[in-house]
């Protein structure tokens, strides 16, 4: 059935509103798909929704794939590749001619005709949605990259100026003269993508080799099999990164950009050696999925009206704090899409540029030929700008020329690695910045970390003791005010029960008398007390009124902050 066909019949039923369709259909236009996987993956309707509206519409039986176990009978009569192709899933064969078939659009009767043909048997129709038929088939059927496991095993011997004839292979889509080796590649970063992944990561071991994908920020295993092929799939990683595929002591740092059928994706690649050979992480960069609106981080609107104020001051330095992965890149990007005006002059130094921004004076760095971010910033500075982003401020060098740039007339941007915005004062005087420094140029300090959301289309209510919110931190008077959630895990969040991340924050002004308290040399515990007395939301208190929403779960607030004191 046609996507926009289901979509007015899901108008018509109730099921949604015209507004979210539209929404919708808009969404499926970036990123391919069906009408019910996208409604289900932006949050408007749940799976179980989309099936009832399903079985109303083809007037046959629905069922739960999450709890219905399928027959390894039924699965041994149709090939994973069919199943792929059709949206579709054999789930139980009745007596010795009948097999009963899940379909997400058991209206294309060619298919049953085919499926009669490949399973001799006569096809009972039943109906599933899209996303649990896509479950069902990598839980039954095994991992994407299953199928390919005995065909790479194959490849042990393969050489790299074999590997090298793939090359061209970076177009996804291509035919099946492709090797083994690149077939079992393209199925691991288009089930990543798929996924919705951040990384990807390939790991040979003694015994065994391994592709584990981080979604949502969880570590997930997709693939284990013999280490015999690892050599060779990371050789044709780098042959696809451009790097040198003979160089296998050192490690290596490259890029690939692939083209999907609706798409361009790039990917951040590492290669590391290890005691078992390359280790090779792919870090994704959709930039579809990149969020520039800044109603949308997942700030308070408090914190937001300070964060929009901030970067409209004429000069001065605003710094993002937080590990790896935290969001930080989201949010810079969304503060310079906000300010990228065509009066306005914006100059970035990046390590690496992750997505390019047009209007925006982007500088890849290169150590290799002495373009580091102290140099980027002396050239900026008679670049005639207005606002400079520099990537990190990692030496005492960078961060004397982002304060003078800050002080001369510039807004600053960066970035530091630490806990909260108190420790990043700390962090600025142990580089050597002196205390007056700091206080004339720092305009605000924005930590953040990243909390997955509950997954919507399996959320179930939680019962926790009064106790156990008083241990994570919330205020006695507050305790019956929170109504917790958890995901009971679903094919759509992977099983986590975790679909998507959101942001918390900590926003750290700097007034008069934060100003005056650096100046005395306070302490980061000093500088906590005194921004909290002042109206600082801490991490914690970010996290928890999450969580008292039923955005989060209690793990996610643990994991992501510490309990104030």
């Amino acid at each position: 059935m046609a996507g926009a066909k289901f979509g007015e019949l899901l108008v018509k039923q109730g099921v949604v509103r015209p507004d979210q369709m539209s929404k919708a259909l808009e969404e499926q236009k970036k990123t391919g798909g069906k009408i019910g996987v996208v409604l289900v993956q932006m949050g408007i309707v749940k799976d179980a929704q989309i099936l009832k509206a399903l079985e109303q519409t083809f007037q046959i039986p629905g069922i739960d794939l999450n709890n219905f176990p399928v027959q390894a009978a039924a699965t041994q009569l149709v090939p994973r590749d069919v199943c792929e192709k059709h949206g579709l899933i054999p789930v139980q064969k009745v007596g010795a001619t009948t097999l009963v078939v899940a379909f997400s659009d058991p209206g294309n009767m060619s298919v049953r005709d085919d499926l009669r043909f490949i399973s001799r048997c006569k096809i009972q129709a039943v109906v599933a949605t899209e996303l649990a038929i896509q479950g069902a088939i990598d839980k039954y059927y095994g991992a994407n990259v299953g199928a390919l496991s005995q065909q790479v095993e194959q490849e042990q011997a393969i050489s790299d100026q074999a590997a090298a004839s793939g090359v061209e292979a970076i177009d996804f889509g291509t035919g099946d003269e492709e090797g083994p080796i690149v077939k079992y590649v393209n199925a691991i970063l288009t089930d990543g993508i798929r996924r919705k992944a951040s990384d990807i990561h390939f790991e040979p071991y003694e015994k065994r080799f391994r592709v584990r994908y981080r979604v949502d920020g969880v570590m997930m295993e997709a693939s284990s099999q013999s280490p015999a092929s690892s050599a060779a799939i990371a050789s044709r990683i780098k042959i696809m990164a451009k790097l040198d595929i003979a160089e296998k002591r050192r490690p290596q740092d490259g890029r690939i950009k692939l083209r999907t059928s609706n798409r361009e994706m790039d990917f951040r690649v590492s290669v590391m050696p290890t005691i078992w050979g390359e280790k090779v992480v792919l870090r994704l960069l959709d930039k579809s999925n990149l969020q520039l609106d800044m109603t949308k981080l997942g700030m308070e609107p408090e914190d937001l009206k300070l964060f929009k104020d901030i970067i409209h001051y004429p000069q001065g330095l605003l710094l993002i704090t937080g590990p790896t992965g935290s969001g930080k890149t989201t949010t810079i990007y969304s503060a310079l899409a906000e300010l990228n005006k065509p009066d306005v002059n914006i100059s970035t130094a990046e390590d690496p540029v992750e997505f390019n921004l047009e209007g925006i004076n982007q500088v890849q760095m290169n150590p290799d030929i002495d373009l580091t971010f102290a140099t980027a910033l002396r050239s900026f500075l008679r670049q005639d700008p207005d606002i400079i982003m520099v990537g990190e401020i990692r030496d005492l060098e960078t961060a004397e020329i982002s304060m003078k740039a800050a002080s001369t007339g510039h807004l600053v941007v960066s970035t530091l690695h630490t806990n909260d915005a108190p420790q990043t004062v700390a962090r600025l005087t142990e580089m050597g910045v002196a205390p007056y420094i700091v206080t004339s140029t720092l305009n605000l300090i924005v930590a953040q970390r990243l909390v997955g959301r509950v997954c919507e289309n399996c959320r179930q209510t939680l019962e926790v003791t009064p106790q156990t919110l008083l241990d994570i931190g919330v205020e006695p008077a507050e305790v019956n005010e929170y109504k917790l959630f958890k995901g009971r895990g679903c094919p759509s969040c992977n099983g986590t029960g975790i679909k998507g991340r959101t942001a918390i924050f900590e926003l750290m002004e700097m007034s008069p008398n934060m100003k005056d308290a650096v100046l005395k040399n306070a302490s980061a515990e000093a500088l906590r007390a005194l921004a909290r007395k002042e109206g600082m939301r801490t991490l914690r208190r970010s996290a928890l009124l999450k969580l008292k929403r039923g955005e989060t779960t209690i793990e996610e607030v643990l994991n992501a902050s510490i309990k104030d004191v």
